[in-house]
């Protein structure tokens, strides 16, 4: 039975190598954003990696934050007789994971990358000290199953982080009354769980973690960079599933366009994050 839900181009089983540059710049960008950064840096003092522990990234992408892991765990400052740590990169793209081989090697950094599945993971038992998994649940259609995974792979005491997108938060401003209810569900409609971001601390309870602290933040975003290809994309999803017809599209545009000319334009989603530990 197919699936009735789509998923998106970063989902495992949808990887297409001719995809790889549109999807690293689309994740080079998201990581510029003001708002991603801030909840990263929230993310990572709280899960407080340190030098000598293994640390996984689930879903890795470009490997930017297994980057981190990796200079998180390793010994402070490079003292001699220091522990030293692992960070490992999960990554079911072939052309993310080549990219995010070549960047860390570029970077000098000891992160290591493996192709695997978030739903099952390639590491044994109770074998990591912290995980790290952003923007990937929303791509799964079994996310409680690689929330399961992660407290699996997590030793007693160990913590995992958890960002991920709330679709249902996203806002457009100036749209049209005739035209929002389309744009609504072809935003609900791309992502195989659109609301990830408030589930995040139910999946951690039913895996059987306890639930520390919560986060979240607002993703504001132009509408010259990533604004503008998110909207096209929109409007064209929309016309191809009938939802508007191409007048209500162009107008769409054309006042989205007048109002980032005088200052009037907002789109914005908000990102929330999860920060538990495996009970000793």
């Amino acid at each position: 039975m197919t699936d009735p839900r789509p998923t998106s181009a970063f989902h495992a089983a949808n990887a297409d190598p001719a995809d790889t540059d549109r999807l690293v710049a689309a994740l080079d960008a998201q990581a510029a954003n003001p708002g991603v950064r801030r909840l990263r840096a929230w993310a990572h003092e709280r899960l407080a990696v340190r030098p000598g522990e293994r640390a996984l990234d689930v879903g890795a992408g470009t490997g930017s934050e297994t980057r981190v892991l990796a200079a998180a765990v390793s010994p402070e400052g490079g003292a001699a007789g220091g522990s030293t740590g692992s960070a490992i990169g999960v990554e079911p793209h072939p052309g993310l994971r080549a990219v995010a081989e070549r960047r860390a090697a570029e970077a000098g950094s000891p992160a290591r990358f493996l192709d695997g599945d978030a739903q099952a993971l390639p590491l044994p038992d109770g074998e990591l000290d912290a995980v790290w998994c952003e923007r990937v649940l929303q791509h799964l259609t079994d996310p409680a199953k690689a929330v399961a995974e992660m407290a699996r792979v997590l030793r007693p005491g160990g913590r995992v982080a958890l960002l991920d997108t709330d679709w249902s938060t996203f806002l457009l401003h100036p749209v049209a009354p005739d035209v929002r209810p389309a744009l609504a569900a072809v935003v609900q409609g791309a992502a195989a769980q659109p609301e990830a971001g408030c589930s995040l601390a139910g999946w951690l309870v039913e895996a059987g973690l306890t639930v520390d602290t919560l986060g979240a933040d607002v993703l504001l975003h132009d509408p010259h960079t990533v604004g503008g290809p998110i909207l096209r994309g929109l409007g064209a999803a929309a016309v191809g599933r009938g939802l508007l017809t191409e007048e209500q599209r162009d107008r769409l545009y054309a006042d989205l366009d007048a109002a980032a000319g005088h200052g009037a334009f907002h789109l914005s989603v908000t990102m929330f994050a999860a920060i538990a530990h495996r009970p000793r």
